[in-house]
């Protein structure tokens, strides 16, 4: 049984997320995702007025005389977000941690889907798969998501984003919108990335805090990674190691960035000690701008 603390946080994000979707993101969602699948009804002899590029070859050469491909619009789309559960996530130094805050970006991608009446899965996973909840509408299954998302207690400490996207492939035929809501510290995951963005459509969402990009100056300290529990004494007050670790950090980040161009992967940065309106909306109107262009 759900403790009431916990009821009172699902309640709390149900309230603060669904004002959102209402007020901001339900439009946005529908004009950059709704209808942008195809899928495929029927063949039928070609008419004055169909595009070239329609014309089924195969069946016209059969056939003797032109045939074209119809398709009808997707009407309904299945998201699927896939939650980064590892120890790293559980991190955080700005008033929140980095898995609160994949938490309410869950709740708000939730219902934003099942405002325009798509279907919602949720895929939690570590460095294997943790919990698969089936695609589904209906406001009691969001709040069973956000449940999951606040309460699942992983096995897995560490995290493989390939395993995650291999999984992917095998729950679902049809052609998906699909959240990554991770850290992304990951082994290689490039190839599993390429490959399922020409099935799907991924969408990486990176949660970092201030602090995995500057240290801050305060002596002597005892650092600690989550996912080896290796631990190591860092002097904070050598500034020629701050600058290296930023240096890093930035290197990393620019690196990552330039794998999701190359992968055709759309990308949103959000941090643990900023609003996340302001980047999601940033996206969409990104996305949205770019599509009619098209």
């Amino acid at each position: 049984m759900l403790s009431k603390e916990i009821l009172k946080k699902i309640k709390d994000i149900e309230i603060k997320t669904s004002q959102k979707v209402a007020e901001v993101f339900a439009g946005r969602y529908e004009s950059v995702f709704k209808g942008r699948g195809m899928e495929f009804e029927e063949v039928r002899e070609y008419l004055p007025g169909d595009e070239i590029r329609s014309i089924d070859w195969n069946v016209t050469a059969r056939m003797g005389r032109p045939f074209v491909k119809r398709f009808r619009e997707e009407r309904e789309l299945v998201v699927i977000l896939m939650l980064d559960a590892s120890l790293s996530c559980k991190f955080g130094t700005r008033g929140r941690l980095k898995s609160d805050l994949a938490s309410e970006v869950c709740s708000v991608l939730a219902f934003s889907a099942i405002t325009n009446s798509d279907k919602v899965g949720l895929v939690i996973f570590t460095d294997k798969i943790e919990k698969y909840v089936y695609p589904q509408k209906g406001t009691e299954h969001v709040l069973r998501i956000i449940r999951d998302t606040l309460c699942f207690e992983p096995e897995g400490t560490k995290t493989d984003i390939a395993k995650a996207l291999e999984f992917l492939d095998k729950i679902t035929n049809r052609r998906a919108v699909c959240f990554i809501i991770s850290d992304f510290f990951s082994p290689a995951y490039k190839k599993a990335l390429s490959i399922a963005n020409k099935k799907h459509d991924i969408i990486a969402i990176r949660i970092t805090d201030p602090l995995e990009e500057n240290l801050v100056s305060s002596g002597i300290v005892r650092l600690q990674d989550a996912e080896t529990s290796q631990e190591f004494m860092v002097d904070t007050k050598d500034k020629s190691l701050l600058e290296k670790y930023r240096k890093d950090s930035l290197k990393i980040a620019k690196e990552q960035q330039q794998m999701f161009v190359s992968a055709n992967i759309d990308s949103i940065i959000l941090y643990t000690d900023k609003p996340y309106i302001d980047p999601l909306i940033k996206f969409f109107n990104t996305r949205q701008t770019r599509l009619a262009s098209q």
